[in-house]
């Protein structure tokens, strides 16, 4: 039994809800370090209040992955997630703005990532539920396109309202209208466009997904595990976590005794610490003979994922860690670096935080139009190869952003096309130059990845399986959450551009890791059928 090919409009339907669920994460990359430093927040203190994105994600996805692997309901298998995290982002993204103190923002950030990893991270499984293995890039590509589309709006918005008189600044601790109405046009679209996927969008009954999955069970068929494995694979997990735990402990004596900054706790008890406790209550789940339930199962395919899974986490780690320095730092890089100002008042730091909101733009946009001119490189050599080109092309990008010199050098044009009167004119300025790397980066990571990984994994746990590879996703932005910020104080000065020229390496480095992955696929990338 196949599953039915879509045509064109159907995937585009079906991806249409991304377009919401971007434009509220662009928001929220481009402008909550500018609320965080309006509210009163030091450069230094940037990452650890941004930990709360990275850590929701690595808690919420593998659970909603987990359970929307076993939901039906009169709306579907991964609708009713769509629709709930949909509600719940607009609603945040609606109070963000409005948000009176710094501890207040904090929090309804970490409301809103867990409201996006909810809405988001059940699409990824949903190519995967009604796309053939023949279609499934196809699918990603349309993702990545749509992610691209709303990003670049969402990033132009306040840039829009300023040029139509929206005022741009406000006095301290207060968020510029501009900001404001930006983030309730999101918060409106978000809704929005993830109702049209669900309306215009059927999903297979758990009868013909049992049959797809039969299809599948020679591929995937493991045997039944006796008790007595888990009793041993439970003294494995129980030893491994105390260890993991106690070097937590140990870490955070030291960040404490040697009065260390305290973002480095969320290395030493955030990661190494929480890990070591799941460790610890899985083994002793296992040794007590309690090893049918979710949490187990959860730990145990984590200890088995697919070998190429393992590859790509890798690959993961170092471009994520590149993309989380770029988010939470480049507010403070071009308006101190090149606008040569922290005052967050000032004229000059809110052109700045603009043109940072224009750079986010042009790197969506580039990402939206490479998102169809990727899969054309991967047919004549290979995805790896593809992925290895554009990452490399995306570090080179963001390190360049040092290079940019002052204001005047940093917004010289190259050229424009239309009238410069009008707003909606295309003028390529120096900084496009690096956005230009840093998108087509951008449209890689969010389609080749996923496309590779899809093809290797079970379809009875897609869900889980993709909430799981968002781990490596997660993991190093909570670490660069952890030490970028100790890096950037302690070695730099806290100037904030060399958190730059750091995640540029970083990339280059998962560039290359990419030629690592095992991906044996021979599938035609460019066709869907």
């Amino acid at each position: 039994m196949e599953k039915r090919k879509l045509g064109f409009w159907e995937i585009w339907n079906m991806s249409f809800g991304f377009l919401g669920i971007q434009m509220g994460f662009a928001l929220q990359n481009a402008n909550v370090s500018r609320i965080f430093q309006t509210l009163g927040a030091e450069i230094d203190d940037i990452p650890a209040l941004w930990v709360a994105a990275p850590l929701t994600g690595l808690i919420v996805q593998p659970i909603i992955g987990y359970f929307s692997d076993r939901t039906w309901t009169r709306l579907g298998r991964r609708k009713p997630y769509f629709l709930a995290g949909a509600l719940l982002a607009s609603v945040a993204l609606f109070i963000m703005p409005n948000s009176p103190v710094l501890w207040f923002a904090a929090g309804i950030l970490w409301m809103l990532d867990a409201s996006i990893n909810i809405t988001m991270e059940p699409f990824r499984a949903f190519v995967g539920d009604v796309l053939s293995e023949k279609q499934r890039t196809t699918g990603f590509a349309m993702q990545s396109f749509f992610i691209g589309l709303g990003a670049y709006v969402a990033s132009k918005l306040p840039n829009i309202l300023t040029y139509y008189n929206v005022s741009n600044v406000a006095p301290a601790g207060q968020i510029p209208d501009s900001v404001k109405y930006s983030f309730y046009i999101g918060g409106a679209a978000f809704i929005i466009s993830v109702l049209v996927t669900i309306f215009t969008t059927k999903e297979y009954s758990p009868a013909e997904l049992e049959a797809f999955e039969k299809a599948e069970a020679d591929e995937y068929h493991t045997e039944e595990r006796p008790a007595s494995w888990f009793t041993a694979n439970g003294k494995r997990h129980l030893l491994i976590g105390l260890l993991t735990l106690a070097l937590g402990l140990l870490f955070s004596y030291f960040v404490y005794a040697y009065d260390l900054k305290k973002d480095l706790y969320v290395l030493s008890l955030g990661l190494i610490g929480l890990g070591g406790a799941a460790l610890i209550i899985s083994g002793l789940f296992q040794k007590a003979g309690n090893y049918h339930n979710g949490f187990v199962t959860i730990m145990n395919d984590f200890q088995f994922m697919p070998t190429v899974m393992k590859q790509l986490a890798i690959v993961q780690f170092f471009t994520w860690f590149a993309l989380f320095s770029m988010w939470i730092y480049t507010t403070g890089a071009v308006t101190e670096h090149i606008f040569k100002t922290t005052d967050t008042t000032s004229v000059a730091y809110n052109t700045g935080a603009n043109v940072v909101n224009e750079m986010f733009a042009n790197y969506n946009l580039v990402g939206a139009i490479a998102a169809f001119l990727l899969p054309l490189i991967a047919k004549r050599t290979s995805r790896k190869f593809t992925h290895f080109l554009a990452l490399t092309a995306g570090g080179l990008g963001l390190a360049s952003i040092y290079f940019l010199g002052n204001a005047g050098t940093f917004n010289d044009v190259i050229f424009r096309i239309g009238s410069a009167d009008s707003y909606f004119n295309f003028t390529f300025y120096m900084y496009d130059i690096s956005m230009l790397g840093v998108g087509i980066a951008w449209a890689s990571i969010l389609s080749i990845p996923f496309a590779m990984l899809s093809g290797a994994l079970p379809a009875s746990k897609m869900g889980y399986y993709m909430g799981v590879f968002n781990f490596f996703v997660v993991i190093p932005q909570l670490l660069a959450a952890s030490i970028l910020g100790f890096l950037v104080s302690f070695f730099f000065h806290n100037e904030p551009i060399y958190a730059l020229l750091i995640g540029g390496v970083s990339m280059v480095v998962a560039g290359f890791m990419a030629l690592m992955v095992n991906d044996k696929a021979n599938i035609n990338i460019n066709q869907s059928k």
